[in-house]
């Protein structure tokens, strides 16, 4: 694993496993990045701790631990750490957050908010069956799938500030988790957390949809103390769901709905009493990742192969720099051959050779006397024939 980090793109993996691909934003408690998982071969969100604070580490763990599969929901699914960093990965959601559809759209259309919170309330059923509170439901952590023109997909993420039952609560007393304006007003007295807190934040962000503003929810529920009952419905805000969010935004908890399935169930009775969606104002959730950068592609990292050896150059021998220092001299300064001339026809007769001259050192020999080795050989048998001789007569 280590070998390949090292041929993608230049990257090394964050403690062998992420490879990070570029910022895609920053959070409270960290900056969130798109990343490879080399384990599973597909690109993650990579929430990144910005500070090694003990708590924030806590929460960034017990984040890693959270795993709740469901279809509305983006729980972590693995966390690495490498020195004083920490790294929780997710599925990567493309389509923006209701945050920026609102920013896109404005005040969306009663049925097609109703489908957005049905989804968040389905999402967070699971995440209560779980003995977790979110504690941060706001549109700016309820992600979109990018369905293009097809019925949305809401899924609820960010889990740094979920409290499981059992947890030994970290944070000092009095003090209040979460965003301000979709904050349950009993979290103020120091409520225990349960699921009365996200119900109250599903109210505001439904109203928040169905207003297309960011509500004062304060003054809100103050509206509700002064009058012991809820407010007339706001504007732009049909008598039906008014119904169900005078339920989910009661100051007290022991008046507001209990649970998710019983919200959905309310939401359910009042659907055929909303208009129905007009084509005209169609809505598109698009893809909003911004293009891959160099060195990556839809498939991961480029992997880059290491180029083969190179073979050795041999060296030219002495003979063979003097062949080419020869095939080097130009034409025009080479000799001109000598011409060889023709063989005479078979029948002609063949000069001899001239006799060869001796040196001028050497003294001429007698005739008759042989030399070189015949001289030897008539020695041999001149003494052999002595030998007889004497053998014979003596």
């Amino acid at each position: 694993m280590g070998e390949l980090g090292e041929r993608m793109s230049g990257s090394t993996p964050f403690a062998g496993r992420y490879v990070l691909v570029d910022e895609l934003g920053r959070g409270a408690f960290g900056l969130v990045h798109r990343a490879w998982d080399i384990r599973e071969q597909r690109y993650v969100a990579a929430k990144m701790l910005q500070q090694s604070r003990a708590h924030n580490l806590l929460r960034f763990v017990r984040e890693g631990a959270t795993r709740i599969e469901h279809p509305h929901v983006v729980a972590p699914s693995g966390w690495a750490a490498a020195d004083d960093r920490v790294l929780i990965a997710m599925d990567l959601v493309g389509g923006g957050t209701l945050a920026s559809l609102l920013g896109d759209y404005g005040p969306l259309p009663p049925r097609y908010v109703l489908t957005l919170v049905d989804q968040v309330l389905a999402g967070l059923e699971a995440v209560h069956a779980q003995r977790i509170v979110h504690r941060d439901i706001k549109p700016g952590n309820l992600l979109l799938e990018a369905t293009g023109w097809k019925e949305p997909r809401v899924r609820i993420g960010d889990f740094g500030l979920a409290h499981q039952g059992g947890d030994i609560r970290i944070t000092h007393a009095h003090q209040v988790i979460g965003t301000p304006g979709y904050i349950a007003p009993e979290q103020y007295d120091g409520a225990e957390p349960g699921p009365p807190f996200d119900l109250f934040a599903v109210g505001v962000v439904a109203l928040q949809l169905l207003q297309g503003e960011h509500l004062d929810a304060a003054a809100l529920v103050q509206a509700f103390e002064d009058d012991g009952t809820p407010p007339a419905a706001p504007e732009q805000v049909p008598d039906p769901w008014w119904q169900v969010l005078a339920l989910l935004l009661q100051p007290d908890p022991r008046l507001r709905i209990p649970s998710a399935a019983r919200a959905r169930e309310a939401l359910a009775a009042i659907a055929p009493l909303l208009p129905e969606h007009d084509s005209d104002s169609a809505i598109e959730v698009f893809d909003q990742l911004p293009p891959l950068p160099d060195g990556f592609g839809p498939a991961g990292p480029v992997i880059t192969e290491p180029a083969p050896p190179r073979a050795p150059t041999p060296q030219p021998t002495a003979p063979t720099m003097q062949l080419r220092r020869h095939a080097l001299v130009p034409i025009a300064s080479r000799p001109e051959p000598v011409p060889t001339p023709p063989h005479p026809p078979a029948s002609a007769a063949t000069p001899k050779p001239p006799p060869p001259t001796p040196d001028a050192g050497e003294a001429p020999r007698p005739a008759g006397v042989p030399s070189g080795t015949g001289l030897l050989t008539v020695l041999g048998l001149l003494l052999i024939g002595l030998g007889i001789w004497a053998w014979v007569f003596a």
